[in-house]
């Protein structure tokens, strides 16, 4: 199975699960010491999670990893996997969220029981999906015009405005899909310009900028003031760019430093920038390694850049 349809599609298949979960208290989780390490963005180990939630947040703690992004994965009880990261020492500072495929107010309830700081939308649809229209969604944001970007960045403020009001920071996650011209301005350029700057911040995911035809450490430089994460994703070729998720360019995903993505300049830049967070985000499946060993591979990469 075509490993980033699959996580797109978990995440949709999860939308309702993740409106349902049980909510908590308002504990933030953010992590006393977590800007001055790296963390992980849980789809990594989303199999290990769901066989052995407890000790697969253990054995990343081990790593060093100071704390975890969530994911729409099998959280079913927020006030139990709360427990499990205090357990493990880990915070929880950010987490990606089904915006645009469930109710946004039910989400950010979720995401305030969770105690995040920033919620981000890993993809956003922009009309929700309805029924049949599920199984065509990959197909919908592979094919996005510069009116769909339009109504995204209006999506996108109506949540981040939503997000205020709770204490919640909202941010864009990119994919490589947002790089695609029309009369030579991108679906990014469109969603800097339509989106409001003090609302709506970015998680700007370095591999799949450089994979789609943009530079990244450029972006994060002209847009210093909202990237407040930055997602560390490797390829093996970002020649030529691709505008579409799918094999082509998932599949050139490797190791973190095995790769070509320019994510040294992202991080100098992103930390001349003042962006808080720094994430491994390494889709599955590894080359000859289980999930711990890629993300041991990940941590040392990240950790050296940022003499953790």
């Amino acid at each position: 199975m075509n490993r980033d349809l699959s996580r797109r599609s978990m995440l949709f298949r999860s939308a309702a699960v993740v409106a349902g979960v049980q909510v908590a208290g308002m504990t933030r989780l953010w992590g006393a010491d977590a800007k001055s390490k790296p963390g992980v963005q849980m789809y990594m180990v989303n199999a290990e999670f769901k066989k052995d939630p407890a000790s697969t947040l253990t054995k990343l703690a081990g790593i060093g990893y100071g704390y975890i992004e969530a994911f729409a994965m099998a959280i079913t009880n927020i006030a139990d996997f709360k427990k499990m990261l205090a357990d493990a020492g880990l915070g929880c500072p950010s987490g990606h969220f089904p915006f645009g495929f469930s109710d946004t107010e039910k989400v950010l309830d979720n995401a305030a029981a969770l105690g995040v700081k920033y919620a981000i939308s890993s993809v956003l649809p922009p009309e929700p999906p309805k029924g049949a229209e599920m199984a065509g969604i990959m197909q919908k944001m592979n094919h996005l015009t510069a009116d769909d970007f339009k109504k995204m960045a209006a999506v996108a403020n109506q949540i981040a405005e939503s997000a205020s009001k709770r204490g919640i920071e909202f941010a864009y996650h990119n994919h490589n899909v947002e790089f695609r011209k029309f009369d030579g301005v991108t679906g990014y350029d469109i969603l800097l310009k339509e989106t409001d700057p003090k609302l709506v911040k970015l998680e700007v995911d370095a591999g799949w900028m450089a994979a789609g035809g943009a530079d990244p450490a450029a972006l994060i430089t002209a847009n210093a003031d909202r990237v407040k994460l930055l997602h560390f994703k490797d390829f093996s070729t970002i020649t030529p760019p691709v505008n579409e998720l799918g094999g082509e360019a998932g599949g050139h995903i490797v190791d973190l430093g095995a790769g070509v993505a320019p994510l040294k300049a992202a991080y100098e830049a992103a930390k001349q920038a003042g962006a808080e967070y720094f994430i491994v985000d390494h889709d599955p499946p590894f080359k000859g390694k289980t999930a711990f060993e890629a993300a041991q591979v990940d941590y040392a990469y990240v950790a050296k850049l940022m003499g953790a």
